[in-house]
């Protein structure tokens, strides 16, 4: 081998490194004028409906819990010491005035009875002796066979055996109206809405044992704070939230004295013929404590994802956002917004099932 054969050698030893390099930077280029040309991967189309949040002036609200109840209840309770021997009605059942609800064992007023009954015949007795001697003695003083003093012991012995019978017949009379409370009967005709007792249980004056409510209006009661107690007035107008319905009331009663252990005071509000709510239902009553601009967005709109609460807002170029939000009292099928959101925001209402995060909401297919 030569010496320019010598030279050369190395050179062509690293052309073909040479060339492998420059083949990958012009394929590496390409790629990338490649990806500059075809853009990045396009968003995938959500339909569904927007809405574009403003505020409004609301009338602030305090909610508070209360109870459907009718204005005319009564608590029936026995007037006798004793056991239940029988309950003749139940729960839920429709009772007419008079009917018999439950009896009393009289057991204890029997004797009683029995007593007064025995002590009557015994002074009537006493009294039939003392007429007896008040007609014959009175015979005697006519034709002054006894002397005056005499004749007035006698007249005497006959008024106290009259007062007696008199005591006697009372004291039966007593016992026999007792007897009369062994039968407990349905002072209103109505429906048995609870049953506090049951055969056997001990029946005792001032303990119900069944409540009935009669065909009256039906009231909401509720225990209202001080602070709020001070706004309000008998005749106010109130909402009264049964579910997604909005019941409107008027403020029938209000008790100025607070319960010492709660501090609150009892509030009952009348609701329409028409509220259709049943007795017992559990319900809102908002009172009105002043107005203030309020954001508020469909409970639709709510989604809970991964235990978060939120919702999907679309920015301008109408891409979702998933957003957290503390969200305040539901009123009807709205629910107010205390933090996340704010008026111009434009939010997800409906389809929230396939909205997630980066999609484009708008009209069109799935891409």
């Amino acid at each position: 081998m030569n010496d320019v054969q010598t030279r050369f050698l190395p050179s062509l030893k690293r052309t073909p490194v040479a060339l492998v390099l420059a083949a990958a930077l012009l394929s590496a280029c390409g790629h990338q004028d490649e990806a500059a040309t075809s853009g990045a991967v396009a968003p995938r189309n959500v339909a569904a409906q927007t809405t574009k949040l403003a505020t409004q002036e609301q009338q602030g609200q305090t909610l508070l819990t209360g109870t459907v109840v009718s204005s005319n209840q009564v608590q029936v309770a026995s007037r006798l010491m004793g056991y239940i021997r029988a309950l003749k009605v139940h729960e839920g059942q429709t009772v007419k005035a008079g009917e018999l609800l439950f009896e009393v064992d009289p057991t204890d007023i029997q004797g009683q009875v029995a007593q007064a009954r025995s002590g009557l015949a015994q002074a009537q007795a006493n009294l039939a002796n003392a007429k007896a001697d008040y007609e014959r003695f009175g015979n005697l003083y006519r034709e002054q066979a006894i002397p005056r003093q005499q004749w007035d012991q006698v007249q005497l012995r006959y008024k106290v055996a009259q007062a007696q019978v008199a005591a006697a017949q009372a004291g039966y009379d007593t016992a026999g109206a007792q007897m009369r409370y062994a039968s407990v009967t349905s002072p209103i005709a109505g429906v048995v809405v609870q049953k506090m007792a049951n055969p056997g249980d001990l029946a005792a004056p001032g303990r119900p044992v069944l409540v009935i409510e009669g065909q009256g209006k039906l009231q909401v009661q509720t225990q209202v704070p001080g602070d709020v107690f001070d706004r309000i007035k008998i005749g106010d107008k109130v909402q009264v939230y049964a579910g997604d319905r909005i019941i409107p009331g008027t403020i029938a009663q209000a008790v100025p004295a607070a319960d010492p252990m709660s501090h609150t005071h009892t509030v009952k509000i009348d609701l329409p013929a028409d509220a259709g709510v049943d007795s017992g239902s559990f319900v809102r009553v908002g009172f009105a404590v002043g107005s203030a601009p309020q954001l508020r967005v469909p409970q639709s709109a709510v989604v809970d994802r991964a235990g978060m609460t939120g919702v999907f807002v679309v920015d301008k170029d109408g891409i979702a956002h998933f957003r957290l939000v503390r969200l305040g009292a539901q009123v009807g099928r709205m629910v107010d917004v205390q933090a996340g959101l704010n008026a111009g925001d434009t939010i997800v209402t409906s389809n929230l099932a396939e909205v997630e995060n980066g999609v484009k909401i708008g009209g069109g297919s799935r891409g």
